[in-house]
Formats: structure tokens, C-alpha cells, sequence
């Protein structure tokens, strides 16, 4: 019964989240098939890009768990004032991110990159940014649908906007119908374009389905409120960190094997977007799990909220296992299907191998971070996931993959992308095991106090 709901609840999300992660497969699909420059520009643009949004999904992530309760409890009335209040949030850091965006992209000045791709790289940064505004309001918004039991609508969206994405690129990465041949550039303006479009195509849909009417956030205006701002910080800042601190650490190595040629950039590149792509499937199962636990908790029922939690975990690891073998066992022909270089294919394969490895530990960790959140508890998982992350990660790919001369253990020769990619293997190890414990811990306590 409780994996029917959970499952009613996710396939939309699914589906949407799938939707939206297929345009970046369509940026860098369309730009490895336009030129390796392009493929490695996009590749070190969209790294920026997703490091970028996914802090941002973080830090907006509050108004999921609140609005929830809310739900959970029977306070509808208290659901359009964490809404209006969550926008505020999201204009402000919508804002500041358009600012970081930008001058995060003078990195690539510094960098031993070829000029051409770094030309592409900051010009793909520079024009996808003016999305980040609109890219914060509508997550604001998806989180309040999606904790109403409202997730179709994006889910539709997203397949829409995915065809728009698609047709943009093809007119102007390629220069078809008398457009611009732009190159890599073109997914930029593809980019920002469709990002608009689901802010508008949410916003129409709200105003004309009657699922929202109970609960309309913009009936009425209402300034800034600190009280409610401070709320939604409290909770948003660390999930925002975490969600930092596990991009970065994949956006990073794009950064860091750049000096090893475009080659080893393109194949990061598709190794990290396709995994992306699977990520989708227990990020959805995720978030409709942080839906459930929380309207479970704000019904005052700590016995269903653990329950649902462990249940979702269970079915997150057994996508897991089909992932990993479906990646193992269809390396090649995924790579192919990226790129037509096939020195950059031959690579993205390899790295392949290393994803389908940490498929256990990366989907048992997503899902079971986002059923602690459904608890309000977010301050214990972004340490975890700073100290797998940035303390076991990062340094450990770094010994590997650039092999600093005078360290001990590190290999006689730099090991390039696929010594991060061991690095990110054991940061998401600990991850996971340490959040499993964690999500066992905070559901006894919560029984315990009910």
C-alpha cells in the first residue's frame, strides 16, 4: 500500500525531473556532435551551471518539509504565507546567484584551457545566468505543489519545455532554418529560454487548476517577513550546503582534469551527465518521500513517518542494483551515443564503469537525506556530506588523479578523470552509511518523544 503511494506520488516527478535533466543530455549530446571545442566548453559551462542550480534547489528546498506539515496538520491556511514569503527568498538568492554565476566563470581565464573552449565555457555561463532569477521562483513553486500532492503539472512542463529545448538547440547550435550557427553557445540561450518557460507554464497552471485554489499563495501581496525569512533560512541554509558540497565535488573535477585536454574533459563530462540522468530516479523517490514523511509528522504520526522512510530506501536500492548493471553492461553504447570521437568515447566508457559502482551508495544516500529532511533535520547531514565530500572526496581524487609530486601514496603517474572518479566512490560510501545511521537514529527519537 505504502509503496503504491510513494510510487503515485514520484512518477510524476520522475518523469519531470528526467525531463529537465534531458536538456542538459541534449546540450552536451547536440555540442560533442557540433565539435570536441564545443563539447568541452558546454561541458566546463554546464559544471558551473549545475553547481549553481542544485545549491540553489538546496537552499530553496525549505518550503518543502514546512509546507508539508502544514498540509499534514490540516493548516491550510498557514500554506500561501510560506509560499509568498519563500518567493521573497528566492528573488534575493536568485539575484545574488546571477552575481556568483558570472564571476565564478573568470576561473576559466585562469586555466590552461584551449582558447576556443574557454571562450565557449564563458559565454555559456555568462548568458545561461540570466535564467538563475527565474530558475529560483519556480522551485519555490515546485516545492509547494509537490508537498500539496500536486506534482503533474511539472511533470508535464518539463516534457514540453524538454521539446523546446531540443528544437532551440538544433537551430542554433547547428545554424538550421537561417539561425545563427552559435555552437555551444546556442545551448546557453537554449537554456535560459526554457527556464523561463517553466516558470511561466507553473505559474499559468496554477491560476487555472482548482487544486490550488484553497491555497493561492498570491492573493493577496505581503512584504518581506524576517520571522518567516529567518524559518526558511534556518532550514534551507544547510540543505543548500549539502546539496554544495556534493556538486561541487563532481563540477570540480571538470575544472581539475581540464589541464589533461579536452578529452578527458568530454568524457567527465558525458560520465557525469548520464549518471545525472540516473540520479533522477532516486532524487524523485526522494522527494516524494520528503512529501510523505512530512505530512506523516505534521499528522503527529512518528510511526508511519518511519515506516515510509525506510520503505522508500528499500525501493531506491533496488533501482540501484539495475542501474549499476545496466551501466556496466551498456557502457559503449551510451558513450556513442554522446559523441562520434571515438577517443572521447572509449574514455566516457571507462568512467562509466566507475559509476555503475557507486550506484548503492549514491541513491541510498540521496533518499535517505531527503527523508531526514522530512523530519526538519538538516544541520547533521550537511557535516556528513562536507566531511565525505571535501574530506574523503576531493583529496583522495586529487592524489589520484593529479599525482602532486613529494606526497605519499600518490601514483607514479596522474590518473586523471578516473582517480576522482575512485575518490568520489568512497566520498559517497561514507555518505551513504552515515546517513542510514543517522535516518535510524533521528526515527527512534522522534518515536521516543511522540
Amino acid at each position: 500500500m505504502e509503496t503504491r503511494s510513494l510510487l503515485s506520488l514520484a512518477w510524476p516527478i520522475l518523469i519531470g525531473q528526467l525531463a529537465t535533466i534531458g536538456m542538459s543530455v541534449t546540450d552536451v549530446a547536440m555540442a560533442g556532435h557540433a565539435s570536441a571545442a564545443d563539447l568541452a566548453g558546454v561541458s566546463l559551462g554546464v559544471s558551473i551551471w549545475n553547481m549553481t542550480i542544485l545549491t540553489l534547489m538546496g537552499l530553496l528546498m525549505s518550503v518543502n518539509p514546512m509546507v508539508a506539515h502544514h498540509v499534514g496538520a490540516g493548516e491550510l491556511d498557514a500554506v500561501p504565507q510560506v509560499v509568498r514569503q519563500g518567493m521573497w527568498k528566492a528573488l534575493g538568492v536568485g539575484l545574488l546567484a546571477f552575481v556568483l554565476a558570472n564571476l565564478a566563470a573568470q576561473v576559466f581565464d585562469a586555466m590552461d584551457i584551449e582558447p576556443a573552449v574557454r571562450d565557449v565555457a564563458k559565454r555559456f555561463v555568462h548568458v545561461s545566468s540570466f535564467g538563475l532569477p527565474a530558475f529560483t521562483c519556480y522551485r519555490v513553486l515546485y516545492g509547494y505543489s509537490t508537498s500539496i500532492n500536486q506534482t503533474k503539472p511539472m511533470m508535464v512542463i518539463a516534457l514540453i519545455a524538454l521539446l523546446l529545448n531540443a528544437l532551440i538547440n538544433w537551430l542554433l547550435v547547428f545554424g538550421n532554418w537561417g539561425f545563427p550557427r552559435l555552437g555551444g553557445v546556442g545551448c546557453a540561450w537554449s537554456t535560459m529560454l526554457c527556464v523561463w518557460f517553466h516558470l511561466a507554464a507553473l505559474l499559468w497552471w496554477m491560476r487555472v487548476a482548482p487544486a490550488y485554489r484553497h491555497t493561492w499563495p498570491f492573493a493577496r501581496y505581503e512584504g518581506p517577513q524576517w520571522s518567516m525569512l529567518r524559518s526558511l533560512l534556518k532550514l534551507g541554509v544547510p540543505i543548500g550546503i549539502t546539496y554544495f558540497a556534493e556538486t561541487s565535488a563532481f563540477s570540480l573535477i571538470a575544472l581539475l582534469v581540464a589541464k589533461f585536454g579536452s578529452a578527458q574533459v568530454g568524457a567527465h563530462a558525458i560520465a557525469l551527465n548520464f549518471t545525472s540522468l540516473t540520479f533522477m530516479v532516486p532524487l524523485s523517490l526522494g522527494l516524494a518521500l520528503l512529501t510523505r514523511v512530512g505530512q506523516s509528522l505534521g499528522a503527529g504520526d512518528a510511526h508511519a513517518a518511519r515506516f515510509r522512510a525506510w520503505v522508500g530506501v528499500g525501493l531506491t536500492l533496488v533501482f540501484a542494483v539495475a542501474s549499476a548493471l545496466g551501466m556496466a553492461l551498456f557502457r559503449h553504447a551510451i558513450a556513442s551515443a554522446y559523441t562520434s570521437d571515438a577517443v572521447v568515447a572509449a574514455l566516457a566508457a571507462h568512467l562509466l564503469v566507475f559509476a555503475a559502482l557507486f550506484q548503492l551508495s549514491d541513491c541510498s544516500q540521496v533518499v535517505t537525506s531527503c527523508a531526514i529532511r522530512g523530519y526538519k533535520v538538516t544541520r547533521a547531514p550537511m557535516v556528513l556530506h562536507l566531511a565525505a565530500f571535501w574530506g574523503f572526496s576531493l583529496p583522495l581524487g586529487c592524489l589520484l588523479g593529479l599525482a602532486p609530486q613529494g606526497l605519499p601514496f600518490a601514483p607514479a603517474e596522474p590518473m586523471a578523470a578516473q582517480g576522482f572518479w575512485i575518490g568520489l566512490i568512497v566520498g559517497l560510501t561514507v555518505a551513504a552509511a552515515g546517513l542510514l545511521l543517522m535516518l535510524r537514529k533521528v526515527a527512534r527519537k522522534q518515536l521516543a518523544s511522540a
